[in-house]
Parts: C-alpha cells; structure tokens; sequence
C-alpha cells in the first residue's frame, strides 16, 4: 500500500506541475498572440495606445479575431494596391470580422496607404474621422494588418466594443 503511495506522489506533483505550467502559459496568452504580429502592427497597437492615455482614455485590448480579419484585407488592398473599405465581391466588415471569430456590439475601421506605418498613423490623427475612431471612449479592441507591396504600407485598424 505504501509502495502505491509513493507512485501516486510522484504523478500527482506532475499533474499539478502542469497545471502551473499551463495557467502561467495561459496568463501570457494576450502577450504571445500581440508577439506573433508584426513589428508594424505592435507599433500601430502601441501608437493609439500612447494617443488615448494622452486623452484619459483605457488603452485597447489587443484582439487577435479581429488582427485577422485586418491582415487578410490588407493583404487584399496591397494585392490590388486599392484603398477601399469592402471590395466588390467581398464581405462587408461586420462579415469579416463575424468569420474570423470577433464577437461584437459594434465595429469600425481605418484603413490607410501610406510610406510607412507610422506616417499611416500621422494621417489618421489629421482625419476627423479616423481620429474619432480612435478615440472612441465605448471600443476596448482593436485588431491590427499592415502589409507591404513595395515602397507602400496598407494599414487596416478595426476597432470593436467586445460582446462579452
């Protein structure tokens, strides 16, 4: 009986081993989804962030269903270097974001072609509309896509207030 003891120490330390294992891995999620993006778009991520503790504002969860989404239509608009919202043919934003797995109340986006990510970002702050976006005090997400197709940056920034 001891000797059964004695085997079941051993596991239960390995059970409980990984399961601190995968609550740290799983603490650090938000950190290594934000790690896979591209050093472009933790720039962006990081840019509206500084613009919205600049206007007391809680800075925005990264949200890696609507990085997708932003991605695959910025790869879209650098394929077509076209600058549009929804290309004919394709789904509207609500759409795109719905399949790649965002769950939302509402959604908005900015897109931009521009030398550089961060000149993309000097231009929204100039644009009533797209700074508006950025500081709407209701989103808390947002998901970032810059792509590039030669000298040329496609950024598209779409912003959510989470369903929860």
């Amino acid at each position: 009986m001891n000797e059964s003891r004695r085997s079941n120490l051993p596991m239960n330390a390995k059970h409980c081993n990984s399961f601190l294992t995968r609550l740290a891995l799983f603490s650090l999620l938000p950190t290594l989804v934000l790690a896979q993006s591209s050093a472009a778009e933790r720039t962006l991520f990081q840019s509206i962030n500084h613009e919205r503790k600049g206007h007391h504002l809680r800075a925005l969860h990264w949200d890696e269903a609507l990085a997708s989404a932003a991605r695959k239509h910025a790869r879209e608009m650098a394929n077509r270097r076209a600058l549009e919202h929804t290309f004919p043919g394709e789904p509207t934003l609500p759409s795109r974001a719905t399949k790649a797995g965002a769950r939302f109340i509402s959604i908005s986006e900015n897109i931009a072609r521009a030398a550089s990510p961060s000149i993309a970002h000097k231009e929204f702050m100039n644009s009533p509309n797209h700074k508006a976006n950025i500081l709407d005090s209701e989103i808390d997400s947002v998901g970032i896509g810059a792509g590039q197709h030669g000298k040329e940056w496609f950024v598209v920034e779409d912003f959510s207030k989470a369903k929860k």
